[in-house]
């Protein structure tokens, strides 16, 4: 895994200078302590730093074709790289490297933009053609990999892996997106589509930007995505296996290194059944790694020594303090712009333990969005069933009626809890799943924004992107609508973006198998029962490992690094909290209502209300503000 850094000047060919681009580079030290390089030509410069995974001795980067027309700088692995190779070396390409990176050079000498349905794996690259004084940059299927730009003052194009790389660059311009800000605080994090900075952008998942000299720039083009519209006609069995079949190739791809390899294991379905996959394939004992917490309420370690004694692994495991707040700082500097899923803390701890034995380690990420795991599909595939009774023009009336009068209870068991459920009946699906995945309501938000940040929003709200993808999007139902809406905004927003940056702050590579997007691709085409089955999610995945692990393994009630921030925000954190309204960065940039953040911190410190989800989400974003304008 690496980190990449450039400069392209659209309108003429400037010089590019080299400290500037050097600087942009080292900022992005952490993803390749390794090694690191530059290259500039009139016009451009890549950057890169390495670190090292594959042919470790030949890798070095940024790599120019043998007759220097063409250059790449390149963070990611191709897993298929060498069936490529092979088939590039039959149309007379030759290799001085045994790595994936000169392959991606010589796909795009022969493919242009069309190399990238080649490629299977996770990357985002620069490559500069001195023929044709084109720059492409392109980002793998799922996001797994980010890539920044932004056009800056002297004309050109600055981009990189990180934010901060663009940030080292002295002429971008530092001004707020307040848009993003209620993108944050609707759902936790600031979505691929826009960003904190103005002007800054993120090369969406499954597209290509080509830029070119002397040219404007064009918007990017989407060369994949994910379509929900048709379903497989196969029988339960045959999908069973086919599904066996495809992550067997994905966990057995992913276990090319040069380097130390291992897992992530929670004990949950999805890290076991990557690791019985990886058992299967290695002669060696997997080495494997796991956090507890020192509340028997949040650990689940005894879960994961057993599936580690099962299957012989090597592994390891710490236990860390529920109080292990000590981070927060560390993880507002490598997340850059505000990042509010507190489960960031656990996974950091895991990838910082992990990377003791290993430099690469597969996790488990990707099937809930895949297959339906979420509680939430569950949920949403029901409520829809319910929506499909009733037309909106009475449900939206009636139910709405009864969810207002009926009243709010956190404190009951789950079924009486119907204040939610029945608000979210009387809504359209999609308005529906776009509130129950999210953080704060446009409801709550506008509680604590100050009045001349309800006039700049000038009515916009952060849930209407994920309601204009899903009712757009390639499905037959809800819940297809939900899982897309999920892939193309959750999962690189939230999921990736926080494996990401805690894997990468500790230089450690971490692969995801179940998003191989073959077995993506598959699991759209699953009839509904077959992803959701009564109140189970994930329904063929435990049906297919059930071959391999315990059924209290298969189906206990999901978990998840669980963080007790509530806590916190009535002990340790509860001064941060009050400052948060008066002191603190988010008070200078008059956003907010100092008095009704006030009370939010009050209210929860004196136990009258859960306020603990909406003041991680101001914490963590006074500490970006902090960096990102120096408040």
């Amino acid at each position: 895994m690496c980190g990449i850094a450039g400069i392209f000047h659209l309108e003429t060919a400037k010089p590019i200078d080299p400290s500037r681009l050097r600087k942009m580079t080292d900022s992005l030290s952490h993803r390749g302590p390794d090694g690191s390089g530059i290259w500039t030509a009139p016009g451009v410069g890549l950057g890169h730093r390495r670190l090292s995974i594959i042919d470790l001795e030949g890798g070095a980067q940024p790599m120019l074709t043998a007759d220097e027309a063409q250059v790449i700088s390149y963070n990611g692995e191709i897993y298929n790289f060498q069936d490529v190779r092979v088939e590039l070396e039959s149309l007379g390409h030759k290799f001085n490297t045994s790595g994936d990176t000169e392959v991606i050079l010589y796909a795009w000498r022969q493919w242009g933009v069309d190399c990238l349905k080649r490629l299977n794996g996770m990357f985002a690259f620069a490559i500069f053609d001195q023929r044709s004084k084109q720059l492409f940059l392109a980002r793998d299927r799922l996001g797994v990999k980010p890539l920044f730009y932004a056009p800056v003052s002297d004309g050109s194009i600055i981009f990189g892996s990180e934010l901060k790389a663009l940030l080292a660059n002295p002429l971008l311009r530092r001004e707020p997106e307040i848009r993003a800000v209620d993108d944050y605080l609707a759902f936790g994090y600031v979505p691929d589509h826009i960003s904190l900075l103005k002007g800054v952008k993120k090369l969406p998942a499954g597209h290509y930007l080509l830029l070119e000299q002397g040219k404007s720039e064009p918007a990017p083009v989407q060369y994949w995505d994910m379509d929900f519209s048709q379903r497989s006609k196969a029988s339960a069995a045959t999908l069973e296996e086919e599904l066996v079949a495809l992550m067997k190739d994905a966990v057995g791809s992913r276990m090319v290194a040069d380097v130390p390899l291992g897992a992530f294991l929670s004990g949950g379905v999805d890290s076991s059944a990557v690791v019985a996959l990886m058992s299967e394939k290695s002669r060696q004992p997997v080495k494997t790694c796991s956090i507890g917490f020192d509340q028997a309420a949040l650990d689940e370690t005894s879960y994961a020594e057993r599936v580690a004694e099962r299957f012989k692994t090597d592994h390891r495991s710490r236990t860390v303090a529920a109080d292990d707040f000590g981070l927060i700082d560390t993880l507002a500097d490598h997340f850059d712009e505000p990042f509010a899923d507190a489960s960031a803390l656990p996974t950091y701890r895991v990838a910082e333990l992990a990377r003791k034995d290993v430099t690469v380690a597969l996790s488990g990420d990707g099937a809930d969005e895949a297959l339906a795991g979420y509680r939430r599909h569950v949920f949403h595939h029901a409520e829809e069933r319910v929506r499909g009774l009733l037309p909106q023009s009475i449900r939206g009336p009636a139910l709405g009626w009864l969810g207002r009068m009926y009243p709010k209870a956190d404190w009951a068991p789950r079924p009486l809890r119907a204040k939610s459920t029945l608000l979210s009946l009387a809504r359209t699906g999609p308005e529906g799943y776009a509130e129950a995945v999210g953080v704060t309501t446009p409801t709550g938000r506008h509680a604590i924004y100050s009045d001349a940040m309800a006039k700049q929003l000038d009515g916009y709200q952060g849930e209407s992107r994920m309601i204009d993808l899903m009712e757009q999007a390639p499905a037959r139902n809800g819940l297809d609508q939900a899982q897309y809406a999920d892939m193309k905004m959750w999962l690189p927003g939230d999921i990736l973006t926080k494996v990401d940056r805690t894997s990468m702050a500790v230089s450690l590579e971490a692969r995801e198998p179940l998003l191989d997007y073959k077995l993506m691709e598959f699991a759209a085409q699953l009839p509904t029962n077959l992803r959701v089955r009564g109140g189970t999610g994930k329904y063929l995945l435990k049906k297919s490992m059930e071959r391999y692990l315990p059924q209290d393994i298969l189906y206990r009630p999901k978990m998840g690094f669980v963080t007790p921030i509530a806590q916190w925000f009535r002990g340790p954190l509860a001064e941060e909290a009050r400052n948060i309204s008066g002191s603190g960065a988010l008070a200078r940039m008059g956003w907010f209502d100092e008095q009704a953040l006030r009370k939010v911190a009050d209210d929860h410190i004196a136990g009258k209300s859960d306020n603990s989800r909406l003041l991680w989400q101001l914490l963590m974003l006074d500490k970006a503000l902090q960096r990102l304008f120096g408040l």
